[in-house]
């Protein structure tokens, strides 16, 4: 079994905090199995008793079955699950005034599932933990469904440590693959490369596009399509809306307003494929909108877009740097420096700033540092700042970790990605 150690600290420390955990994440990314199987156990295994535990499932035929409801019909009539029949369940599970935990699966399926959960929130005896896979579950915006009574739990796919410590083996090819297939947990239990791309790209084209278009009601899906295609092969450049409209109009002759890219990166956003990182100018301390860098949640989805043609390795390393500090729980952006060179201004660049409450890092990706000039130009911009935040250089060689004269952490990226030590030493 995948284990998920993080998310499940995430959760304990969340029980009885007065709010309705919702867990949110790409699809097939291991919500339902955190919530149904991990967390489930560790309740048991600290003496809840499984009678104090409802579990239900609203996409589960037979679970629909115990309030009377038929999923087939359900979907035929475009309707979720009657909220009288299950509340008159919950009223035959519940036979005193003791502690209950709700674990409820796909709750988008139950009708007026805000109001019912936030009822049974304010009886002050029940702990509620849900997920869900449509649009109120997939955007930011998912908390002001609750009426303030929700806490998020964003899921991300396995992250290299969980997936290493399922896979083992060779740490390097480990990594290889991880960077080539990406995390998402059925990928990792696949076995033989056709298997793996077939899935992702079935996942990508099949489930995850289609998400998007039918929850935005979109008509031009080859717009859709051309964006992400331009996006992926562009992962950690710097972009903006105007320059890609001019990049469809130079190169593919094609037309998409600024506007329309902006508001389809959004939607991408919201179902959890892309992030983004928006510039911060650490001299002037203020952010910088645009041009701003993409990423994908999952280097495999990523790759699967691109038919697995263009494996670099130097932005794929950028692309997994990005979604392991976002997985540690990091606020990320891009830092800017401002320098002057011959009397001329000039931005330097500082890969990730990554904030987590009062604490600071930089990070630089750099996939080697062959040689003394290499060393400087990416620890120049270091160079220019006046604190005491750690500064860090993650490169792709493995035997790689050491401090050079100023301070500066050298640090493989498979250190970087198995030893969260290197945050605290």
């Amino acid at each position: 079994m995948i284990q998920r150690p993080l998310y499940l600290e995430r959760l304990k420390e969340r029980m009885w905090n007065d709010s309705i955990k919702i867990i949110t994440g790409i699809r097939r990314c291991g919500k339902s199995f955190l919530l149904k199987n991990i967390f489930y156990d560790y309740l048991l295994s600290s003496g809840v008793d499984r009678d104090r535990i409802i579990m239900f499932s609203f996409d589960s035929a037979l679970d629909l079955q115990l309030i009377g409801e038929d999923l087939v019909e359900m979907q035929k009539a475009r309707r979720g699950a009657n909220y009288k029949k299950f509340m008159s369940f919950i009223s035959s599970r519940i036979t005193d005034e003791g502690k209950y935990y709700f674990l409820l699966d796909e709750i988008q399926m139950l009708e007026s599932f805000e109001f019912v959960l936030n009822g049974y929130l304010s009886r002050g005896n029940i702990d509620i933990y849900v997920t869900g896979s449509n649009s109120k579950f997939l955007s930011t915006d998912v908390v002001t469904e609750f009426r303030g009574r929700g806490d998020e739990i964003h899921v991300m796919p396995l992250s290299f440590s969980e997936f290493y410590a399922y896979r083992a083996g060779d740490v390097s090819s480990a990594l290889a693959e991880y960077m080539t297939y990406g995390g998402m947990p059925r990928v990792v239990l696949s076995d033989g490369e056709e298997s793996k791309m077939k899935y992702l790209t079935d996942q990508l084209n099949k489930t995850y596009i289609k998400d998007v278009v039918e929850r935005n009601n979109l008509k031009n899906t080859e717009e859709l399509n051309e964006l992400l295609d331009t996006l992926a092969s562009g992962i950690s450049s710097l972009t903006n809306p105007l320059k890609l409209e001019n990049t469809f109009l130079s190169e593919k002759k094609v037309h998409i307003g600024a506007d329309t890219i902006s508001r389809y990166i959004k939607y991408f956003r919201e179902s959890y494929i892309l992030d983004k990182a928006l510039r911060y100018d650490l001299k002037g301390r203020k952010y910088i909108s645009t041009p701003f860098k993409i990423y994908f949640e999952d280097t495999g989805l990523r790759n699967a877009r691109l038919s697995f043609r263009q494996i670099e390795n130097t932005h794929l390393m950028e692309n997994v740097i990005f979604n392991e500090l976002k997985y540690r729980g990091f606020m990320v952006d891009v830092g800017n420096v401002e320098c002057r060179e011959k009397d001329k201004k000039k931005m330097l660049e500082i890969d990730f700033i990554a904030n987590k409450g009062s604490r600071r890092f930089y990070i630089q990706s750099a996939y080697s540092v062959e040689n003394q000039n290499k060393m400087n130009q990416e620890t120049r911009p270091y160079d220019l700042l006046s604190d005491s935040f750690k500064k860090i250089v993650v490169v792709f060689d493995k035997t790689v970790r050491h401090y050079n004269e100023k301070g500066y952490l050298f640090i493989s990226l498979e250190d970087f990605l198995l030893n969260e030590e290197i945050f605290y030493y």
